[in-house]
């Protein structure tokens, strides 16, 4: 069943990254849900810092709200997540899609981490399809949406849906599916299980790449969608989809962070421990993403 509350959301666009955090609140309790917060990391000089999560901070205390949850939607490659840092601020508890332990199993054979524990334990808790969770008095509940990641989940609350890399804003078309477990089919059923949602359903996207060099958006409708997506709109079955995704993807380079961030988000947004020098390191396999273009 799908309600009609209108939560409140406030959108943070992290330039870097082309990323959009989420902070999605129930107005009559003030409490509310991080969604996506994003961890700055610069691959130049390895420096890091909390510069989009402090500004999270900011608003949740300007609005004077309490956090509920710090959500991903899934193991994100081109940005380390800040859950774990806004967990250690707030003390909300963090969660994610239940299938994440496939992408750990998939990524630690990857890093050679055979002691890595793939169980997902790293959050507080694991979603599962059509798992129901609350923002306060808000109604929340999972979908699994695999396609882009093996663990992708879609959360809707209320009259939103939080769509992650699944569907981007109509004139950017939707993600690419070509990551180790990615799927175009998978992502394809998706998308169509997004947009069987009621047409006035507000979908707030991960990523916008302001193509043509026009300001950023994040906010759609399952109607907008539908009628003017550039890819979905022209697709006329599963097969016709999936051959524009994959040929579009084959011309993709690798986003430059993905096996930066994935050791990262892979254990919950936790930065590798200090080694006896008293520094942080990461480690990035040569030669494993092979086949595509270099970015």
């Amino acid at each position: 069943m799908h309600s009609t509350a209108k939560p409140d959301v406030a959108a943070f666009f992290d330039k870097r990254t082309f990323s959009i955090q989420y902070v999605v609140s129930d107005p009559t309790t003030k409490h509310c849900a991080i969604i996506d917060p994003v961890f700055d990391y610069d691959e130049k000089s390895g420096q890091t810092a909390t510069w989009n999560a402090d500004k999270i901070l900011d608003y949740v205390a300007e609005k004077g709200l309490t956090v509920e949850w710090i959500l991903d939607t899934h193991p994100h490659a081109d940005h380390f997540s800040a859950a774990q840092y806004l967990k250690a601020k707030t003390g909300a508890p963090t969660a994610i899609g239940d299938h994440i332990v496939e992408v750990q199993k998939l990524w630690k054979d990857f890093y050679n981490w055979p002691d890595f524990p793939a169980d997902g334990s790293q959050w507080d808790k694991l979603f599962a399809e059509g798992e129901a969770f609350s923002i306060g008095e808000l109604k929340g509940r999972v979908m699994f949406s695999p396609g882009h990641t093996l663990a992708s989940i879609t959360y809707v609350v209320g009259d939103s849906a939080f769509v992650h890399d699944t569907l981007f804003m109509p004139d950017s078309g939707t993600a690419r599916a070509d990551f180790p477990g990615g799927s175009s089919k998978r992502l394809w059923r998706s998308i169509q299980d997004i947009l069987a949602l009621p047409d006035e359903t507000r979908l707030f996207t991960g990523h916008d790449y302001q193509p043509g060099g026009r300001e950023p958006q994040w906010e759609s409708t399952v109607a907008e969608q539908k009628a003017t997506n550039s890819h979905i709109s022209r697709a006329k079955s599963e097969a016709d989809y999936c051959e524009v995704r994959d040929a579009r993807d084959r011309t993709l380079p690798m986003p430059k962070l993905i096996l930066h961030a994935l050791q990262v988000n892979i254990n919950g947004g936790r930065l590798p421990e200090p080694e006896a020098n008293g520094k942080r390191y990461l480690k990035i396999p040569l030669d494993l993403l092979t086949g595509g273009p270099w970015g």
